[in-house]
């Protein structure tokens, strides 16, 4: 899609989009597109909207609320309102008229995210069978705004979230070859290194290969690293959870449970969207992505309940529940982050559990954290960004329900607290290395499509955790 600036409004057009802040609107501003009769019934409230009809082209009246009370947030829910009028009018070019404003720089950042996470599809339905097809816009011109590196820098950050939808939109079978060709392929300041089933086995990473037994697919650990600072000693190692299906294992689960499990893979396709993004960018940041990929099948040779296996770090792990298998992959890449890479903190990303769909619901991601220093440092990126995250109690007191009679832990325990518990679990393995959890069990792939996250597939996490390294490394 081409993104245009233009000092003035174009003669001809598809359709232009006129925002308006709520109150008294001054028609007389737009006398040459004759819209004073519309403009008398229009308030500017927010979500507010009217499309008018001049000849063969169309006018967008936007409502943005009162500009007092703006918000990022806000003007990206406005703005995505344009994208899917123009879609369902089957319009490729729109224009938009930039509002006027004070703080232009926070509010070109929500109007530009509003329009380009909204102009987005994944189907896999037939031309020919399409009833409604979606129309993307091919062109997007602002009047009033000049092209910037700031500009770029949020085009940049769009096309990341995008990488992620993208790779969490894809059917199972297909993720792990499309992992690994992404990988191999995420930028010329990357360095990419991929472990197969023979170097886990070799590395004795126990846990990722017991959730592997039955698959029919091969396991891997990749990573991916870039050196954005090279006299710096820092490095943020971002671990995501990339369980590309999950059918419960032994602990199979239901078929209401299990249809959405292509998802499970979204922790790991954030970490990688991100450390593309970061190169892309050119962020003064040392950045490093694991991503644990395996399916946890059913079948003969699965993993079994009362059986005890072998972690990376030589904690030895009795399973209890074999559809608590994402705690158990991440705890081997982070216990090889924590032994290989001199990380200064870890963040793991993954969609872990439904106790934090329970406690947070579908917006909203749940943080556990040893660090009130990296604790504090997520919470403003996710102010800054609108993915919203909520900080769980580290009580340490719940580790006594991890508790074996023949191995160092059990790898669950239970319903109660269950989202605080397993990254309690996931702590164990990360030492004394300031580490992150955060659960994007509810925001990374939810029921209902809605505002400017157009697929399930929604990239949660990729602007909070670029915000979070720009403002830890610089740029």
């Amino acid at each position: 899609m081409k993104f245009a600036f233009s000092p003035n409004l174009e003669k001809s057009f598809e359709m232009l989009v006129i925002p308006f802040w709520e109150g008294p609107i001054a028609a007389a501003e737009y006398s040459s597109l004759e819209l004073s009769a519309a403009l008398k019934d229009f308030t500017g409230k927010n979500g507010e909207s009217s499309l008018l009809y001049q000849g063969s082209q169309r006018v967008l009246l936007l409502g943005l609320g009162k500009k007092e009370k703006a918000t990022v947030e806000a003007l990206r829910r406005a703005y995505s309102s344009a994208v899917r009028c123009a879609s369902s009018k089957k319009i490729k070019h729109i224009s938009i008229l930039f509002p006027t404003c004070k703080q232009s720089g926070e509010f070109l950042q929500g109007i530009i995210e509003g329009l380009l996470l909204t102009n987005y599809s994944f189907t896999y339905k037939h031309d020919s069978l399409k009833t409604n097809p979606i129309v993307l816009l091919e062109k997007i011109t602002l009047v009033g705004v000049q092209k910037t590196d700031y500009v770029e820098r949020l085009l940049t950050i769009v096309d990341g979230v995008h990488f992620v939808r993208d790779l969490v939109n894809s059917n199972a079978d297909d993720k792990i070859e499309m992992f690994l060709k992404a990988a191999k392929n995420l930028h010329p300041k990357v360095k990419t290194t991929v472990l197969d089933k023979k170097k886990l086995e070799a590395g004795k990473f126990g846990l990722i290969l017991a959730v592997n037994r039955s698959s029919s697919l091969d396991p891997h650990l990749v990573q991916v690293s870039y050196k954005g600072d090279p006299k710096s000693k820092e490095h943020i190692v971002l671990v995501g959870k990339g369980v590309t299906y999950d059918t419960g294992g032994l602990s199979l689960k239901p078929t209401d449970g299990m249809v959405s499990m292509k998802c499970d893979m979204a922790g790991s396709a954030t970490v990688l969207g991100a450390v593309k993004t970061a190169a892309e960018l050119g962020l003064k940041v040392n950045v490093t992505a694991l991503a644990p990929l395996t399916e946890n099948c059913i079948g003969s040779k699965s993993y079994k309940l009362g059986d005890v296996y072998r972690s990376y770090s030589g904690k030895t792990v009795e399973i209890n529940n074999t559809d608590a298998e994402g705690r158990l992959v991440l705890a081997d890449a982070i216990a090889y982050a924590v032994d290989k890479l001199d990380p200064s903190c870890i963040i793991d990303l993954a969609t872990l559990t439904g106790a934090c769909v329970v406690a947070l619901g579908d917006d909203i991601a749940g943080l556990v954290c040893n660090d009130e220093i990296l604790a504090e440092s997520l919470l403003e990126a996710s102010e800054c960004t609108d993915e919203l995250l909520c900080r769980f109690p580290t009580h340490n007191e719940y580790l006594d329900d991890f508790k074996s009679d023949i191995a160092d832990l059990k790898n669950s325990s239970g319903r109660e607290a269950g989202a605080i518990k397993a990254g309690l679990f996931l702590q164990e393995f990360a030492g004394q290395v300031p580490w992150a959890h955060i659960d994007i069990a509810g925001p990374a792939y939810v029921p209902k499509p809605k505002f400017y996250n157009t697929t399930k597939a929604t990239g949660y996490g990729v602007r909070l955790l670029l915000e979070y390294l720009e403002a830890n490394g610089g740029a």
